[in-house]
């Protein structure tokens, strides 16, 4: 019969040997007790948008370019029109809906003037359309043995992990789980 293990011997122990936990004072020390939520995810995500704006209004350039009688030119895409286009984006699973055209619905039923005194429904489905994290042109060769699968969003993680351990220290009790939802595809790239 086997006899059951002692509490200490059920799991491993590893010693933390990281830094103080938290946020890093040094590096954002206007990040307070007291700072509007906006302030830190600006703080995190400033260059995100930056990237965003820029690759979203070079593909949309990119696209019109190759078009010998293309439609009128739309306006570049502002870093306000991009926090509104997150933000309405984000909100969309407060009130889920069986398409995105029925968040602008006008029938008393769907109607939400929310959505539509926020962004008008074409401009939200022009960014939605050329939203971009990256420059096309920048493809790697698909046919080398090392090709980059996500390179389309490799600057996104980069500038995600360089901000995230820029600013902040992780505990010693760190904690990932796994996805609520089932998933029973395959992802090729780890």
């Amino acid at each position: 019969m086997d006899t059951p293990l002692l509490p200490s011997e059920q799991c491993s122990t590893h010693i933390y040997t990281g830094g103080p936990i938290g946020k890093k004072d040094n590096e954002a020390s206007h990040v307070n007790d007291g700072s509007s939520p906006l302030s830190v995810f600006i703080l995190y995500f400033a260059e995100i948008i930056t990237l965003l704006v820029v690759e979203t209004n070079r593909y949309y350039h990119d696209y019109i370019d190759r078009l010998d009688d293309g439609p009128s030119l739309e306006p570049d895409v502002t870093e306000a029109d991009m926090f509104v286009f997150l933000a309405l984006t984000i909100q969309v699973v407060h009130g889920v809906r069986y398409k995105l055209t029925d968040y602008r619905a006008t029938v008393d039923q769907l109607y939400t003037p929310f959505y539509g005194t926020m962004m008008k429904r074409d401009r939200y489905f022009h960014i939605l359309r050329y939203l971009h994290f990256t420059d096309n042109r920048n493809e790697p060769d698909r046919t080398d043995e090392n090709f980059d699968r996500p390179w389309k969003i490799r600057g996104l993680s980069e500038i995600l992990n360089a901000t995230f351990s820029k600013l902040y220290n992780l505990s010693e009790n760190l904690a990932i789980d796994e996805i609520i939802v089932s998933f029973t595809g395959r992802v090729i790239f780890k």
